[in-house]
């Protein structure tokens, strides 16, 4: 077995979706500070990150987009750990649209279904906000009907940005309680079948979206 790492690293000053701030990250306790505290030859840093929830690679809740939906401390680890991974590889679409016929023709109950774009080539520059693959509605409303748990893309988001401020994709999938998972990365290493995936984030209440270190097990 070996371990498919799947996340965009978080550091100071991160762009991850353009107009959204970059994580912030200063000193609460130095190690210099820390040596005037601690015995002899023993020192600690501790540090603030300043950062909004949807930072890096990082997982929606229902209450994300539901006021009444389960927040991060409300979700299920067994909906998050370990489940089978169903990868499409669609980086040669000819569409930016993802549509229910390119997610189609597998058995997909309780799985995660990750959408490899190849988009996350982009991560970090001006290109990665701008003609963005995505999952469409009716991609969105399959996925669901055939009883999928989870559903990651390597793009800036699941939804179409550029459409005028709908999000059908987020709508469908987390009111049918369906975890998304956006910036994903390397998933051009996994197999389309066969690899196991977990993207748990913290359990926070009244929290919907927090950086997650998404993984395969292949």
């Amino acid at each position: 077995m070996s371990i498919v790492d799947l996340s965009h690293p978080i550091r100071a000053g991160l762009i991850t979706y353009p107009g959204l701030p970059a994580p912030v990250i200063t000193p609460h306790l130095t190690r210099a500070d820390s040596r005037e505290k601690y015995a002899a030859g023993t020192e600690f840093a501790m540090d603030i990150i300043t950062m909004i929830g949807n930072t890096g690679t990082y997982l929606d809740s229902p209450f994300h987009r539901y006021a009444d939906g389960p927040d991060l401390a409300g979700l299920e680890l067994a909906t998050l750990v370990g489940l089978r991974a169903e990868v499409f590889h669609l980086s040669d679409a000819a569409q930016r649209g993802i549509d229910a016929d390119m997610v189609s023709g597998r058995d997909v109950r309780g799985a995660a279904v990750l959408l490899h774009t190849g988009w996350d080539r982009h991560f970090g520059t001006e290109a990665y906000g701008h003609g963005a693959p995505y999952l469409s509605a009716e991609g969105a409303q399959h996925l669901i009907d055939a009883g999928v748990t989870l559903v990651g893309i390597d793009s800036v988001n699941i939804d179409d940005t550029e459409s005028g401020g709908e999000r059908p994709a987020h709508t469908l999938l987390l009111g049918a309680g369906v975890h998304v998972v956006e910036h994903l990365t390397n998933l051009g290493a996994l197999p389309a079948q066969g690899a196991r995936f977990t993207a748990a984030p913290p359990a926070i209440e009244g929290f919907g979206t927090f950086p997650v270190r998404a993984f395969a097990e292949v």
